[in-house]
């Protein structure tokens, strides 16, 4: 499950334009939970931007402009991977963990409250996209006014969670909402009820598109002394087309590790071409396996390629 943000900009808050989630998961707990969290965090950014015009945030000044209430709730010590790598197709759980520190006014403990992490590209005020869980984080009561926390930012890119500008270095926050009672699905839902608590600037992580590295290096067998050349191809997660696609124009190193020894070592650097392909030649000497390796960028994970062994005459 997942949803994916329309962001509009908007002073003083994340501010998040429409939630879509897919029909083909209407059904699931996590789309219910999911719809549920959006009526709360759209209210309550709507209110941010109010605020921001001379209204007092998350005060309902009409029923049209019915808000949540400002939760008394802190978030600290958010940890989280420093890169996550995503396919095409398979679904990418990311734990994190942060600790939430309350008022003695809240109850966390009960049914309706529920609290998660969430990263988001760009500005806080004005991100350009924005992700949380299928499922509210579970937090333990750690003291009376502090509770350590779990969850996960659920990345689903094979129905659309990603665009391929969104690669590169995200933030990371936490959000809690308390329902107290006020069941989102009825007509009566009343926001004001509703307390809400976010806060962003947590952490960051890179959101990377998965690479793949392959290497095939001929003759085999070879003469000592003659030439041998190795191709291959680097590719990476289009998360536009779910496909992958060739990485061009990026400096990948041939290396060699001699047969019984454990250590790779760089011969050469070649570039991929405008489909990703490379080629590079040298000289056999010894028998051993040959790879590629990429050292990575910011939107682009390192990868080595499975070493292919020549036997040398």
């Amino acid at each position: 499950m997942h949803i994916r943000a329309t962001v509009a900009a908007v002073s003083g808050a994340l501010a998040l334009s429409a939630f879509v989630v897919p029909a083909a998961h209407a059904a699931d707990s996590a789309a219910s939970y999911r719809a549920d969290v959006a009526k709360v965090l759209e209210a309550a950014h709507s209110a941010s931007a109010q605020s921001a015009s001379g209204k007092t945030a998350f005060t309902a000044t009409t029923a049209a402009d019915a808000a949540p209430y400002a939760l008394n709730v802190t978030f600290s010590n958010l940890k989280i991977g420093s890169a996550i790598k995503v396919g095409t197709t398979n679904h990418v759980a990311v734990p994190v963990t942060y600790t939430l520190t309350h008022g003695s006014d809240v109850d966390i403990t009960a049914s309706d409250f529920f609290s998660s992490p969430e990263i988001y590209k760009g500005s806080y005020d004005s991100p350009d996209n924005f992700l949380l869980g299928d499922n509210p984080a579970t937090c333990t009561v750690t003291s009376s006014t502090t509770a350590s926390c779990k969850g996960n930012v659920d990345i689903h890119p094979a129905d659309g969670d990603l665009l391929n500008s969104d690669a590169g270095t995200w933030s990371a926050g936490a959000f809690a909402i308390a329902y107290n009672g006020q069941d989102p699905e009825s007509s009566t839902f009343d926001l004001s009820k509703v307390g809400y608590a976010e806060q962003g600037g947590l952490g960051t992580t890179k959101v990377q598109r998965y690479s793949k590295l392959t290497v095939n290096a001929t003759p085999e067998p070879v003469y000592k002394g003659k030439t041998l050349t190795a191709t291959g191809k680097l590719t990476r997660a289009n998360w536009e087309t779910n496909t992958y696609k060739g990485f061009t124009n990026q400096p990948v190193k041939l290396q060699f590790r001699k047969a019984g020894t454990s250590t790779y070592t760089t011969i050469k650097t070649v570039y991929s071409d405008s489909y990703g392909n490379l080629k590079a030649t040298t000289t056999a000497n010894y028998d051993g396996y040959w790879r590629f390796s990429f050292a990575g960028t910011t939107t682009t994970p390192a990868v080595s390629a499975t070493g292919d062994y020549v036997d040398v005459k």
